[in-house]
C-alpha cells in the first residue's frame, strides 16, 4: 500500500501517518512545516518538505510513487481567523486542494480520503448529522465545502473513489500548542504552563465536543481500506459536550491548578457545535471513546514534557475590520482565545 499524506508532520497528519505504518503502509508525507514539525514524522515515513501548492513538485512525486491512496489532511485550519485572511485560506485550503485532486485523477488512486470540518455545518441543528445541508459561516468552512462538492463532481464523472471526514476539536498529543488561534485546548494549556490566565471569547458558555486524537486519526484510516465506505461523508470525533468555561476549568484541574479565566469581548462564531457519529458507528461499529478527562490528562502530559511554546501573532493579516483586539496586539505573547 502506497500513501501520500499531506499534513503529515502536523497534528492530525502526523498521527494518521503512524496509524498507516503500523499497518505496513508505504508512507509518503509532503509537508511545509509552515504549521507542522519534523520530528512530528513518524519513524518509517518519508517526509518531503514542500507545498501542495508547488505544482511540478505535487505532478513528480504522484508519478514517482505512484500512491494508491492520498490523505489530505494538509490546511490552515484557523476557522475565526479565516475571515481576516480570506486570500490565504482559499489559496492554500481549497485551490491547493485542486492541485492534489487533479494529480488523483491523472493517477487513478484508489481513495481520495479528505479531511473536512463541522465547520461546513454553520449553525445546523445539533447534533450536526451528515444528511443536513451545509450552511458554513466563515471562509474556512466555505472552503472545505467546496473541496466536499469537487470531489463528489469528480467521482461522478471520471470515478474517482472518496472519503470525506468532518472532525471536529480534536485534541491531543502533538497538538501545536503555541498556536494562538486555533485548537482551544492547546491554547488554555500554553497559557497556564507560561503561568497566564487561560483566554475566552465571551462568557465561555459555548457548547463544544471534543476529540481526542487516539480516537479519530484509526477510524480514518480503517473507514479508507473498506470499500463499502468510499464515496460517504462521515462525522468523527468525540460526544462528550462540555462549554468553554467548564473545558477551562477542567484544564486547570488536570495541571494542579486554581483555574486563572480572562473574559475577552465576544467574537462571531456559532455557539454550540456537536455532531452525531450514527453513520460511522454503521460501518466500523461503535467504538468506546476515551473520556474528556482522560484524554486532557494524556495530552498534558506530553505538555508538560515539551513545555509551552511562544505564542506568535499571523503576521498576513488581509483585513483588519473587526478583528478582535487580542489577536490584533502584537504584546503578550501568550494571549490567545476560543476557537
Amino acid at each position: 500500500m502506497r500513501a501520500l499524506v499531506t499534513g503529515g508532520a502536523g497534528f492530525i497528519g502526523s498521527h494518521v501517518a503512524e496509524e498507516l505504518v503500523r499497518r505496513g503502509a508505504a508512507v509518503t508525507v509532503l509537508d511545509d512545516l509552515s504549521g507542522g514539525f519534523a520530528e512530528n514524522v513518524p519513524a518509517g515515513a518519508r517526509l518531503v518538505e514542500g507545498s501542495i501548492l508547488d505544482e511540478a513538485l505535487v505532478q513528480r512525486l504522484f508519478r514517482d510513487e505512484r500512491f494508491e491512496y492520498v490523505y489530505h489532511l494538509a490546511a490552515y485550519a484557523a476557522e475565526g481567523l479565516s475571515h481576516f485572511i480570506r486570500g490565504f485560506n482559499y489559496r492554500n485550503n481549497l485551490i491547493g486542494s485542486m492541485v492534489l485532486i487533479n494529480q488523483a485523477l491523472r493517477h487513478d488512486v484508489r481513495c481520495f480520503v479528505f479531511t473536512s470540518s463541522i465547520a461546513v455545518y454553520g449553525s445546523q441543528q445539533t447534533p450536526m448529522r451528515e444528511e443536513a445541508t451545509p450552511q458554513p459561516e466563515d471562509p474556512y468552512g466555505i472552503a472545505k465545502y467546496a473541496v466536499e462538492l469537487d470531489l463528489q463532481a469528480a467521482h461522478r464523472l471520471f470515478g474517482l473513489n472518496y472519503l470525506i471526514f468532518r472532525p471536529h476539536n480534536v485534541y491531543g498529543e502533538r497538538q501545536n500548542v503555541g498556536d494562538r488561534y486555533r485548537n482551544v485546548i492547546g491554547i488554555f494549556m500554553n497559557q497556564v504552563m507560561r503561568g497566564e490566565p487561560m483566554t475566552i471569547f465571551g462568557d465561555g458558555s459555548q457548547t463544544r465536543a471534543f476529540s481526542y486524537i487516539g480516537d479519530v486519526a484509526p477510524d480514518l484510516v480503517a473507514a479508507s481500506l473498506r470499500p463499502e465506505t468510499y464515496n460517504q461523508v462521515f462525522n468523527v470525533g468525540g460526544d462528550e459536550v462540555c462549554s468553554v468555561k467548564d473545558l477551562a476549568e477542567r484544564v486547570a484541574r488536570v495541571f494542579g491548578v486554581r483555574p486563572a479565566i480572562r473574559f475577552l469581548e465576544a467574537r462571531h462564531e456559532v455557539a454550540h457545535a456537536f455532531a452525531s457519529h450514527d453513520r460511522l458507528a454503521r460501518f466500523l461499529g461503535r467504538r468506546p471513546t476515551t473520556p474528556l478527562d482522560e484524554g486532557l490528562r494524556r495530552m498534558a502530559r506530553w505538555a508538560q514534557q515539551h513545555g509551552p511554546r511562544q505564542s506568535r501573532p499571523f503576521e498576513r493579516i488581509e483585513v483588519d475590520r473587526n478583528l478582535p483586539p487580542s489577536w490584533r496586539a502584537v504584546t503578550g505573547a501568550g494571549e490567545g482565545g476560543q476557537a
